[in-house]
């Protein structure tokens, strides 16, 4: 059966069944699927359809009924990582590291705009004309990105970071190559022993997968508390855990809740450690003095293209919420930061952790780096991958008194 009948039969199905439903009764999943099925058996007898098509139509339908429509199948194929719709017509996934094209296409710009509000109503956002751009996420935790007209010229835009239904381990990451098993065990002594730690890295470099790896370190006793603009990061085996997200302003421009508003609660919540999913703004000011004032072993993530870019980036970021002299920002940088993270996506599209450096300090107007690791290219295969991995510079760590009080012996 050729695609265009397909299309033809689901949407006559839909009609049918839609046509037969009570709207006025709250009718579950199953019994709609039941009523699809009798819908489509029935259609049967009067042209062949094999056993694969009679439930490929039945999925169709109930998607489109019931579920996030033609979606549905990409967000259930675990090798996507992410799926981007330009429009109604225009559908882009990656997988394995590469970006393609599907056939599937909406059947309209207002079944994708159906779709988009049914995402975002059910995280209490809200999107539209005067409001055109929201972060929502997915049940799963999936992460949503929406921009609608008049701000996007061709059509309703959205994009879905998936993320996989078990966080990723720091022995997968070891397994794949992103990190070596020395670095792992220096790492995870640094987040036992509450050294701050920063993790930065270009759009796609595994920030977050990044963190929920390292947040597998934390003892389970701790009370931790996670600040996210959407709530992503899955920390698993530690009870004590308090999950809060923002919240945008409503119609009226009123009740918004921002990451700094977070943060400030969050000290009142006695926690004994804070994770801070990602810094873009003024709130960089407030994670840093959260951090000076006795809440180590804090984490957080940011963009930057080095560490030493990150550094300066936080300064940008601090001095757009507070007017402080560029070396009081400096400072309170050297002073709350203890190691960053430079993660990359390099040219054969594998993430590698690039960079464990260690914040040594102020100096002479400068924030002082001692780089701990740097990953070492060594060559290329023949289909293109790269050959190397995350090698120890000659570099001792410095400051290793909270290796110290923590009673923990490691070596770097």
């Amino acid at each position: 059966m050729g695609a265009f009948d397909k299309a033809n039969l689901v949407a006559e199905v839909k009609k049918i069944v839609s046509d037969s439903i009570d709207l006025g009764k709250d009718i579950s999943d199953e019994e709609i699927r039941e009523l699809i099925t009798s819908v489509v058996f029935e259609k049967s007898k009067h042209f062949y359809l094999t056993v694969s098509e009679k439930r490929e139509i039945c999925e169709a339908v109930f998607n489109s009924m019931r579920r996030l429509d033609i979606l549905q199948p990409l967000i259930d194929d675990p090798s996507i990582t992410e799926i981007m719709i330009n429009g109604a017509d225009d559908i882009f996934i990656e997988r394995n590291g590469r970006i393609e094209q599907v056939d599937a296409k909406f059947e309209s710009v207002q079944k994708l705009e159906d779709v988009i509000q049914s995402i975002v109503s059910k995280v209490n956002r809200s999107v539209n004309e005067a409001s055109p751009i929201v972060d929502a996420r997915l049940s799963d935790g999936s992460r949503v990105n929406v921009v609608l007209n008049p701000i996007a010229l061709n059509g309703p835009i959205m994009t879905i970071r998936k993320f996989p239904e078990k966080p990723m381990t720091v022995e997968q990451l070891i397994n794949y190559g992103s990190l070596t098993e020395e670095a792992a065990k220096v790492l995870e002594a640094m987040v036992r022993a509450k050294y701050n730690i920063f993790v930065c890295g270009g759009t796609s470099s595994g920030k977050t997968t990044f963190l929920n790896a390292l947040s597998n370190f934390i003892p389970k006793d701790e009370r931790i508390i996670t600040i996210e603009d959407s709530a992503e990061l899955q920390i698993t085996g530690i009870k004590n855990i308090v999950r809060l997200e923002t919240r945008n302003a409503n119609t009226e421009g009123k009740g918004e809740i921002t990451i700094r508003d977070l943060i400030k609660t969050s000290l009142r919540m006695r926690p004994e450690r804070i994770i801070v999913g990602e810094v873009r703004g003024a709130e960089a000011l407030d994670m840093l003095q959260a951090m000076n004032t006795g809440h180590d072993g804090s984490l957080s993530t940011g963009h930057a293209n080095s560490s030493r870019d990150m550094l300066s980036r936080l300064e940008t970021m601090v001095l757009s919420g507070a007017l402080m002299p560029i070396e009081a920002i400096r400072q309170q940088i050297a002073s709350a930061i203890d190691i960053i993270i430079h993660l990359g996506r390099i040219r054969d599209k594998s993430r590698k952790v690039l960079e464990i450096s260690e914040v040594v300090g102020y100096k002479d107007g400068n924030i002082q780096l001692n780089p701990l690791y740097e990953f070492v290219e060594e060559g290329e295969t023949k289909d293109g991958r790269v050959i190397g991995s995350l090698k120890r510079t000659g570099n001792e760590m410095v400051n290793t008194l909270k290796f110290k009080m923590a009673g923990i012996s490691c070596k770097v």
